[in-house]
Order: structure tokens, then sequence, then C-alpha cells
């Protein structure tokens, strides 16, 4: 794709990736900027997105791409970036959040570090796959309603369906849509940490997600960051009178 030429989009839209800077979230910024989307650019760490944001920039797409900070487990990077982009453009017209861990897998992050047990790993796959998505769908949700069409896109493994979770009553719990609350949520997810910190997550039916070829599956997988982006790209940009609250496999609507 280097070197595409953007396709202008008739009234200007803003969108947000985070976790950004690699793999499948680089490459939904690549794919949004090509076709004429203003891109916020996040990532974690500052360098490693703006180096991010000089790869895509080189490719052709100066023009729609732009960097913040953010980290989704820390509240004040997240009012950050909502300040900046109420001060600096006014509005938000897709959300991706895309930021997420590998679960209970210790794939490390480079750099030496301490070797980390499966509960403190659990620990942050929650932090970030679930309450940093959580967080930072709240802070920008303002933004997202001055937007004429907005969208918010939730970029999951393909275990997120409630077909791939063999604990019964977490799915049933998970499942029962006309009783599902936040509470009702969090018992689901502490229940999951208690289980891990006991030892019998396995017994229990809980396991890990999978998987692209990124750093959070060691580079292996069936699908490239390039193939993954396709589908969360073309929800973010479905028409107005497309579906809504919908699962996406791949390319396909699906059910939970």
């Amino acid at each position: 794709m280097a070197g595409a030429t953007p396709t202008s989009t008739a009234i200007k839209k803003y969108a947000v990736v985070t976790g950004a800077n690699k793999g499948i979230g680089l490459e939904i910024c690549r794919q949004l900027a090509s076709k004429g989307v203003s891109v916020v650019l996040t990532a974690r760490n500052e360098k490693r997105g703006l180096d991010a944001v000089e790869k895509l920039k080189k490719s052709g797409l100066s023009d729609y791409i732009m960097f913040h900070q953010l980290d989704v487990m820390d509240s004040a990077s997240i009012d950050s970036l909502a300040v900046f982009i109420k001060s600096q453009i006014g509005k938000l017209d897709i959300l991706v959040n895309n930021a997420g861990v590998g679960g209970t897998t210790d794939g490390g992050t480079g750099g030496a570090k301490m070797k980390r047990t499966a509960y403190e790993l659990a620990v942050e796959c929650l932090q970030v796959n679930y309450y940093g998505t959580k967080r930072t769908t709240e802070a920008l949700l303002p933004l997202l309603q001055l937007s004429d069409s907005p969208r918010i896109v939730n970029v999951s493994s393909s275990m997120g369906a409630l077909s791939g979770i063999r604990n019964k009553w977490a799915r049933d719990t998970l499942n029962d849509v006309e009783n599902l609350t936040e509470e009702s949520i969090d018992r689901v997810l502490n229940e999951y940490l208690k289980d891990f910190k006991e030892g019998s997550a396995e017994a229990k039916g809980w396991h890990s997600p999978g998987w692209t070829k990124t750093d959070l599956s060691n580079h292996t997988g069936p699908l490239t960051p390039e193939e993954a982006a396709r589908s969360p790209v073309r929800v973010a940009l479905l028409p107005d009178d497309g579906p809504s609250g919908t699962f996406f496999e791949r390319m396909k609507v699906s059910s939970y």
C-alpha cells in the first residue's frame, strides 16, 4: 500500500485508533487514512507511536495521520486525549478500540523484565482489554455525539464470541441480554480472576485468546495484520443505514 493516494471522502471524517503503533492497529490506521479519513494514531509508548506515524507519512499519508500518546490504563492519559481532540478537531466520527494484550501468555514487550504469573497477566488483560476500552469509550463518547455519523468499533479476538467460552455460568450470564448489567459483567470478570489466582482457570473453562501474526501471538497465526485490519476498517466505514450493535467475524455478520 506504499505510495497509495488516499481516496477523498465527501465530508471530512476523524478517527482515533488505540494501540496503533504496530500490528493490526497500525494497519487499521493505514487503511483508514488511504480512504481519506484523518486518523489520530495512539500508542502507550510515545517514541514507538511517533516512529509509526513517520512510517505512514513516508507512504504518502502525511495529511491524514497525527499522533497522541494514550495509555488506556491511565485515566489522566485518556483525559488528555479527549482534551486534544476537543481543542484541535472539535468532534470525533470513528473510535476503533484496538489496544489489547495477550491475556495469560507473557510474550514480552522488549527489554529485560521479571516473568509474571498467570494471575498478574490476567489482571493486566482485563484492565487493558475491558476496563481500558470502557474508560476510553466513556471519555470520548461526548465527542462522538457531535458527529453526524458516529461509530465505535471494538476489535476482539475470535474468542470474543460467547460460543467460544467454555465456562457455562459465564456464558449464560453474558448471554442474558435482558438482565445484563455492568455489575453482572464485573461479577464474571472477578470470578475469572479468582480462578486464575487459585490455579483453577483451566478446570473452570477459561482460556487464552488468539490470533493474528503479531507480537501478541509470537508472530504465529493464519492472518497477516493487513488481512485482519480489513474487517474493522470495513465496519468503521459502513453506510449510515448499515448494521449497528452487531458482532462481525472477519468480514461477515455473526451471532455472539
